[in-house]
């Protein structure tokens, strides 16, 4: 299956919910909601932002000093509250202010340490195979590092979206099975041995694996469609999100 293929599918649904509605909650002092919603920020934000550090040349742990850092300051700053989203994408702003934000840690003694921040996300709970394929391993720029990992995080949360709501309709075990085919076309042979696991027709897998990737289309959409303000740049984005997984 090509990369067109796969990503050139409209949208089955309008999207209603963006990244700027989540950080406009978070850049709320006082919210008690403003702690959730910058978890659900730094989750699908903080590995190409710790990419581009490490692209930057800085070692491991002060890597993620920094992203932690980046995220509290930002915040604590309210600066989402001053962002006008319909002046673009939002992975583009938070890039700029990344970019700004290590500047200004140039002229500073030394970077702040892990738990400085009112805010810090606990590396623990992003998992080790993660941060293994968030290290940089090639010689890209780190504007090609962010958008290369922003690009995988995107897949790996419409990816984990599509599990849970397969797990809601009891058929995880199904979706286990079959996720290895969502971005890969089957080779001879592969759907006779799905189904016979499964106690299925091959061609009822085929028509199940179908359905999935175009639900998997959907999610990831989605995800893409959420740090826009403006639901025409999706086709746009999506040709962004290719192109970056091909670098």
């Amino acid at each position: 299956m090509t990369g067109e293929d796969f990503f050139g599918a409209p949208m089955a649904r309008n999207f209603k919910t963006t990244h700027w509605s989540v950080v406009a909650l978070a850049g709320r002092a006082q919210s008690p909601e403003s702690a959730v919603a910058l978890e659900k920020l730094c989750r699908t934000y903080w590995p190409p932002l710790y990419a581009f550090i490490r692209g930057k040349g800085y070692h491991e742990e002060d890597a993620q000093d920094l992203t932690q850092e980046f995220f509290a300051r930002l915040l604590e700053r309210n600066e989402f509250q001053v962002v006008d989203s319909n002046k673009g994408k939002f992975r583009t702003f938070l890039l700029a202010a990344l970019a700004h934000f290590l500047s200004n840690q140039r002229d500073r003694a030394a970077a702040a340490k892990r738990g400085g921040g009112q805010f810090t996300i606990s590396l623990d709970d992003i998992e080790a195979e993660r941060l293994r394929y968030i290290e940089p391993a090639s010689t890209l720029s780190p504007d090609k590092l962010f958008d290369q990992r922003w690009a995988m995080t995107v897949l790996d949360v419409a990816l984990k979206s599509l599990a849970q709501e397969m797990a809601a309709e009891g058929r995880l075990g199904q979706f286990e099975r079959l996720k290895s085919f969502l971005t890969e076309d089957p080779v001879d042979g592969d759907y006779a041995k799905v189904a016979a696991d499964l106690g299925a027709r091959p061609q009822s897998v085929a028509v199940t694996v179908f359905r999935l990737r175009q639900r998997y289309r959907d999610f990831v959409r989605a995800e893409v469609a959420q740090s826009l303000c403006n639901p025409l740049d999706v086709d746009e984005e999506m040709g962004h999100l290719l192109k970056a997984l091909t670098l």
